[in-house]
């Protein structure tokens, strides 16, 4: 039986999460939407997800091409104004702590917003890449995406003239070949490996839970709703938001 029925709705027991957690050699976690979701970040998925409010071509990397501006004004609209004052929550704040103690050895996340760093996590590995900063189409020159930037349309390189785009991986883009290969070789290193706040239907990065179960590491799942993982590969299984669990889960640590 997943999680030894020793967490679910009624009785969670955060000290043995802890001590979990604290007698790893090597952990590593594993972000989706629903961490983000707390700090207030819309999600992608799902009901009332923003791509079925707003569609998703407009971050498709064959329209972008083609329609740069019309792609810019919808990104702003979708990605850039919802996130402009969101901060870290206390779950992006505990794994960062776990960091700085040398028991969480890496964050693996599918989110692009940044906050796993603006909570102090030095060793992050974004596998979708990230909003907060803009690439060359042409020259490959990179910028921090600042108003100046967001209120050109669409923004062009101060180095060659081409048109920037958003550093994160559009529909049709390969995920980029350093974080995936990371995350991949630190997901196999791993003795723990916690999933928490994705449903596991994004690939190829859902199969990067699956490597760690095969390498022996111990899953655990921190969700408010059981995901793809759930009943497969997960010991553990915290039935909890994130931001509610770290928050028990540091009074052990």
């Amino acid at each position: 039986l997943f999680a030894l029925l020793l967490y679910n709705n009624y009785m969670i027991d955060y000290k043995l999460i802890a001590k979990t957690i604290k007698e790893s050699k090597y952990a590593v976690a594993f972000t989706g939407a629903g961490i983000s979701v707390e700090s207030g970040v819309p999600p992608f998925r799902g009901e009332n997800g923003l791509w079925e409010k707003h569609g998703s071509q407009f971050a498709e990397i064959s329209y972008f091409v083609k329609h740069p501006k019309e792609s810019w004004g919808s990104l702003k609209k979708v990605f850039y104004d919802p996130i402009t004052d969101v901060k870290p929550n206390k779950a992006h704040i505990v794994l960062a702590n776990l960091e700085k103690m040398g028991i969480m050895r890496s964050i693996i996340t599918q989110n692009i917003d940044n906050l796993h760093q603006d909570a102090g996590s030095k060793i992050v590995y974004e596998l979708h890449g990230t909003a907060k900063y803009a690439v060359c189409m042409k020259c490959k020159s990179r910028y921090k995406i600042n108003k100046d930037i967001l209120d050109m349309n669409p923004p062009s390189c101060e180095k060659c003239g081409s048109v920037l785009k958003p550093d994160f991986v559009f529909f049709g883009e390969q995920l980029p070949a350093l974080d995936f290969n990371s995350s991949i070789e630190d997901s196999q290193k791993s003795d723990l490996f916690i999933i928490i706040g994705t449903g596991g239907e994004v690939m190829p990065a859902a199969q990067i839970p699956h490597l760690a179960k095969r390498a022996n590491a111990k899953i655990m799942e921190i969700n408010p709703e059981p995901s793809s993982f759930t009943n497969y590969i997960v010991d553990i299984y915290v039935q909890e938001k994130a931001g509610i669990a770290f928050t028990e889960i540091e009074k052990y640590l």
